[in-house]
């Protein structure tokens, strides 16, 4: 009976044993939980799976019904519960960031579905409804097969348009809605679109270059199909989303603000400033740090205005910028060539900047019409994620008198080089870290960085003229105000006129910019708080390398340290630019 009992006995040991051999490592749990996650991804967006280079679901756009998306959040919940069982401490310090970024997104995006985010699925100046029309440009149109995908996607905006219009009726119940004062003169976004003639449509201008491998018999086929998706499916998807904002949307919009307003909304925005700049920060300390820098880059303009010899007060300085005529282009040709020949300049100094540079080019287009009057002074468009494309910088030539010669020194190397395409191709062409990395769009790490580009022209000879100078300060003083205006209306109780005369007071953008730009805080809480926030930090660690090395510091060596993980959570960056001090002393 011993003998027996020793058998079972070692019978049990072994069976433990090999059972916690067959527990997989923490790394190998870690890297099968981020692969089935992106895998989630890629089918539930399959627009953004085309945008990556996975072209398994080119013919179809996503399922955003109430009831999808309450699925997708479950789904993200058990991923959740996944990487909560994993071990952090055992994994290597490359797993461990992989393991805290991944947390940290997964729980943010549960975050905004808890918070009803979702049903508010567009803002003044984006939306489903404004990103679609420019579908032609962001997919691959070389092949029959490609035309026939883009048709499918052409009749499948029918749904996808029902699918957000009961998203928002649901927003609506939930007393989750816009403020109506950022719908203003939201019509040319949607009514742009219903044509009588499918062949006027944006969507249309696949069937004007057809690549010279289609031939003729199946062009006419693939126009007709085309045209007659615009017109049974989209032209009437347009003509409901019209409706629906007529008759239902705007009547149930706020006439509050600030996000504080919403259900649980002070709750939601201390949520959005945690969000956007990936720091343990409250709404107050944002809010002060706003005040100082205000005030520091108030004194280095003043101090322009000196230089320059111009009598008269801030106030006046700036309006004779708003009036001075030699500022300004007179037509779109002339703002694009200004620009062009900045960024040819800035291209020749990256050397002296950077060991490391994308293998991506990018190249520059205007911002559309129908969402030019409503939009920013410029935006980046990412390359494809299998860098078939370049990448763009938009530029906005509506009201020309909006957009000031002097600032597009800073402008320009915030959108293009070294800001957002260098960074972001960067990112886009690393090979060592997953996928859902190199396309995390960490706003505090992209747009600090950025921000932190526009004065690295200081280094390299731009801003020698004093009204570029004052630009860049212009700029500058835009993002530091951000962080006032943005905590001011949204948790302080301040007004929509109270923010733009404080941006007034303080800047020299125009008087449309400064609306735009307000309006654009009001339907985005928190989001403008990254750059000024990001470049902050990114400007300490420098300042602090800089100091810990001295003589060795070489500023090409801490950007490739800054840039080489992609865009990161500021600690995490923190941390990286800490270990590299570290090994070189």
């Amino acid at each position: 009976m011993q003998t027996c009992a020793s058998i079972v006995c070692l019978f049990l040991v072994a069976s433990a044993a090999s059972s916690v051999v067959a527990q997989p490592a923490p790394a190998i749990q870690l890297k099968q939980l981020i692969d089935d996650a992106w895998q989630f991804r890629l089918r539930e967006a399959p627009t953004f799976a085309t945008r990556f280079g996975d072209h398994r679901y080119d013919d179809r756009l996503a399922d955003e019904s109430l009831a999808n998306q309450q699925q997708r959040a479950e789904t993200k919940r058990k991923f959740l519960a996944r990487w909560q069982a994993i071990p952090r401490n055992p994994l290597a310090r490359p797993d461990q960031i992989n393991y805290d970024i991944f947390g940290r997104l997964l729980q943010e995006e549960l975050a905004e579905y808890d918070f009803g985010m979702h049903l508010i699925p567009l803002t003044n100046r984006w939306g489903f409804h404004i990103w679609f029309p420019e579908l032609p440009q962001q997919i691959p149109l070389e092949s029959v097969a490609d035309y026939e995908n883009y048709i499918s996607r052409l009749r499948a905006f029918s749904k996808y348009t029902d699918d957000h219009i009961e998203l928002m009726r649901a927003g609506i119940d939930q007393q989750l809605v816009l403020p109506s004062v950022v719908l203003e003169g939201y019509h040319d976004s949607i009514t742009t679109h219903i044509v009588d003639d499918p062949a006027g449509s944006l969507l249309a201008t696949p069937l004007r270059t057809f690549p010279e491998r289609i031939p003729d018999s199946v062009r006419r086929r693939l126009s007709d199909s085309v045209k007659q998706a615009i017109t049974d499916s989209v032209v009437p998807s347009y003509r409901r989303l019209l409706l629906f904002m007529d008759q239902e949307y705007l009547p149930a919009c706020r006439g509050s603000i600030a996000a504080s307003a919403l259900p649980n909304g002070r709750e939601f925005y201390r949520h959005r400033v945690r969000r956007f700049t990936t720091l343990d920060l409250t709404p107050d300390e944002v809010h002060q740090t706003g005040q100082t820098e205000v005030r520091r880059i108030r004194q280095e303009m003043d101090a322009i205005i000196e230089k320059v010899g111009f009598k008269g007060d801030f106030a006046e300085f700036v309006q004779y910028l708003r009036d001075e005529p030699r500022f300004y282009a007179e037509t779109p040709e002339q703002l694009q060539k200004e620009i062009a020949f900045v960024l040819k300049r800035m291209d020749g100094q990256l050397p002296r900047l950077f060991h490391t540079l994308p293998r991506t080019p990018y190249g520059i287009r205007e911002v559309p019409e129908y969402i030019a009057p409503k939009t920013t002074t410029a935006y980046y468009q990412p390359p494809p994620g299998d860098l078939s494309q370049a990448g763009f910088y938009y530029i906005n030539t509506y009201n020309l008198k909006a957009r000031p010669l002097y600032g597009i020194v800073a402008l320009s190397l915030h959108e293009a080089v070294p800001g957002h395409h260098l960074q972001i191709a960067l990112q886009q062409e690393l090979s060592d870290i997953p996928p859902f990395r190199r396309f995390a769009g960490i706003t505090a790490f992209i747009e600090g960085w950025a921000l932190y580009a526009e004065r690295l022209g200081l280094e390299v000879g731009f801003y020698e003229d004093p009204y570029r100078d004052f630009g860049r300060l212009t700029y500058e003083m835009w993002r530091a105000c951000r962080l006032v205006v943005d905590t001011g209306m949204h948790y302080f109780g301040w007004t929509r006129k109270q923010a733009i005369d404080f941006m007034a007071e303080n800047s020299a953008l125009s008087l449309h910019n400064i609306e735009s730009e307000v309006d654009r805080y009001i339907s985005w809480p928190g989001q403008a708080l990254a750059y000024k926030t990001g470049e902050l930090k990114i400007r300490q660690l420098r300042n602090h390398a800089e100091r810990e090395l001295g003589n060795a510091f070489d500023v090409r060596e801490f950007h490739d340290v800054v840039l080489g993980s992609g865009a990161v959570p500021l600690l995490v960056l923190e941390d990286n630019v800490n270990a590299y001090i570290a090994e070189m002393k």
